[in-house]
């Protein structure tokens, strides 16, 4: 998943197992007051932006570990709860009321910004909180367990450095038996009021959930932090931390993955839906568009994107064209795809590690290209890292935000199942976007920018991910496209942009069935089972979320020519990526109008 945006559980969970997440500080540190304002206007937006934020990463303590704040680390949160979350959207409420009593016009423009960010943020949240996804707590893509199951490893956003890390740890696996037990509630509640998931990615979740089950607390993932506990700790505190590791993962936690596994297996499998899409739910309609509005931004309809989405495919199908026969191919331009993914010397890796190391010979040849482009860089380092084992099986390629205090830096996650089958082609496209200039660029800077906590540990994904993919685009400046295995490589990722636009709206507008998904991303793609299965699966279970890409990028390119076409000889394209990313992440229709106040000064 991520960043994203604040929504309640099921958008938490689109955070967590996608969006890119923000930068972690030191343990037990708060997140950084915002600049005093000079105005009581200006001091009002501030305060209602702080208890926004305040009251969110108590809701999620979760979300606020990943995206920066280090007071929680021993809270798990219960937001699926019903009565929790009537109370969260009950602050939202009065937070709205609040907000109208404020004069937007006495604010300064870096505080209107909050404004306009907030006031997006609060009506979508309210909006979708009218539909039940509480009652959809876990799938494939997303399940607490697992998330936290993560953790275990020590390379994540949860420390393991000192006795109380340890303890806050124990503390999160103890707060899990009542999230388990509430997420089992919610889904019988779900089954009663015919708002379950579709088969097929249930049916992916329950080994997760299975592979959490130990036999004894010893053989736990969750027991792994006490396998390499430091040297420095006393006796007395290793002694504890044993005794009571063992004693919660045996007598609660165990118990309670088995009853999780158990109940998804025989109770919730057998009434999980054979429909693929969000209407077939109660409402389900109107809860799709309330998610796409969500997740894009934007006012589109499914109708609207669906359309282009197929536009999109048709225009790249037409480069297909152009670059097949550099590449030997002589087939129709639809083909193109197929063929490529058949040709074995666009798979020339036999371990992981050649993987990583194409990674990192990119990764010196863009550092050389950057300052051409942009004169606002982050100074946090990226490095090239393989996904763990426990989520490699189904995760995608992502980013994580370096810490603030230095400690860790940004890192892009490689995903790599088998290394024989791993395609050269998209190499350089997926760089720049998990990497820099993309994820990287945007989040790592929201560090420096001295933006208030909710804005630089919140966000949107069509700014997020849309930036990232038209990152990508950048290849062709900086010359990375000359080969034509590569630029087939940005297009075929384009196209799986722009694919996506015309299968989530086809699935969970249109009726199409997960077989009619699949059976696209095949044709358009040239996807294995496999491949394509694992996709039309995610956006089965997480609506929206993957139109916010194409949607994204598709406005900041419309920004630039705009610029570009206003401005003439005066364009400057660094000042231009200077003014998408210099106040961070902006819902779609706040960037449009800021970019239009630069281009009529700058005349």
């Amino acid at each position: 998943m991520k960043q994203d945006f604040r929504l309640g559980a099921l958008a938490t969970a689109a955070l967590l197992a996608c969006a890119p997440l923000q930068a972690a500080p030191a343990a037990d540190t708060a997140p950084t007051k915002q600049k005093v304002a000079t105005t009581e206007a200006g001091k009002a937006i501030n305060k209602l932006v702080d208890d926004y934020y305040e009251a969110y990463a108590r809701f999620e303590p979760v979300w606020a570990t990943e995206s920066g704040d280090g007071r929680f680390f021993d809270q798990l949160g219960l937001s699926i709860a019903p009565r929790n979350r009537e109370t969260q959207f009950a602050l939202y409420r009065g937070y709205l009321k609040r907000l109208a009593s404020i004069p937007r016009e006495r604010l300064n423009a870096h505080e209107q910004a909050s404004y306009d960010i907030v006031k997006f943020e609060l009506e979508t949240a309210l909006r979708l909180g009218a539909f039940p996804e509480h009652l959809l707590p876990l799938d494939q893509m997303f399940s607490m367990p697992t998330f936290i199951a993560n953790y275990a490893g020590g390379e994540g956003a949860q420390p393991f450095k000192t006795p109380k890390d340890y303890r806050n740890y124990l503390s999160r696996l103890d707060q899990m038996v009542a999230y388990i037990d509430q997420s089992i509630a919610n889904m019988r509640e779900g089954v009663k009021r015919g708002i379950v998931h579709p088969r097929e990615p249930m049916q992916s979740l329950l080994p997760q959930l299975k592979q959490l089950v130990a036999a004894k607390p010893d053989d736990s993932i969750f027991y792994s932090p006490i396998k390499n506990l430091p040297a420095g700790f006393s006796s007395a505190d290793k002694r504890s931390l044993t005794d009571t590791y063992r004693k919660t993962i045996g007598d609660k936690l165990n118990p309670a993955l088995t009853r999780l596994a158990d109940y998804v297996e025989k109770d919730y499998l057998p009434k999980t839906r054979n429909t693929a899409g969000w209407n077939a739910l109660p409402n389900g309609a109107e809860w799709y568009k309330a998610r796409v509005a969500a997740m894009t931004t934007t006012a589109m309809t499914p109708e609207q994107i669906h359309e282009i989405g197929q536009k999109e495919v048709a225009r790249i199908q037409g480069e297909y064209g152009k670059i097949g026969p550099r590449m030997g191919y002589t087939g129709p331009a639809a083909g193109l795809p197929k063929w490529v993914s058949e040709q074995p010397k666009y798979k020339p890796f036999t371990s992981d590690q050649q993987v990583i190391e194409v990674f990192q010979k990119l990764d010196a040849q863009v550092r050389t290209k950057l300052p051409a482009l942009f004169t606002l860089m982050p100074k946090a380092p990226l490095e090239v890292r393989l996904e763990p084992e426990l989520t490699r099986e189904t995760a995608s390629d992502h980013y994580s935000a370096p810490a603030a205090d230095g400690s860790r830096p940004g890192v892009f996650w490689s995903v790599v199942n088998d290394p024989t089958k791993y395609g050269r082609t998209g190499m350089v496209t997926l760089y720049l976007h998990e990497g820099q200039p993309g994820h990287h660029f945007h989040i790592a800077l929201l560090q420096e920018l001295g933006l208030p906590n909710f804005r630089k540990f919140g966000g949107n994904t069509a700014f997020t991910e849309g930036w990232a993919l038209y990152a990508e685009t950048l290849g062709k400046e900086m010359g990375l496209f000359e080969q034509p295995e590569d630029y087939f490589g940005h297009l075929n990722d384009e196209m799986l942009r722009a694919a996506r636009l015309v299968v989530d709206t086809g699935l969970h507008s249109k009726g199409w069935s997960r077989d009619q998904g699949i059976k696209y991303f095949r044709d358009t793609l040239g996807y294995s089972e496999l491949e394509a299965r694992a996709q039309i699966e995610r956006y089965m279970v997480m609506p929206g979320q993957a139109l916010a890409y194409k949607i994204g990028s598709l406005k900041i390119m419309e920004l630039r020519q705009r610029a570009q076409a206003a401005l003439g000889d005066k364009f400057s394209l660094p000042k231009f990526h200077e003014v998408v990313l210099d106040e961070g992440t902006l819902p779609l229709a706040v960037l449009e109008a800021k970019v239009d106040r630069w281009i009529a000064a700058s005349k």
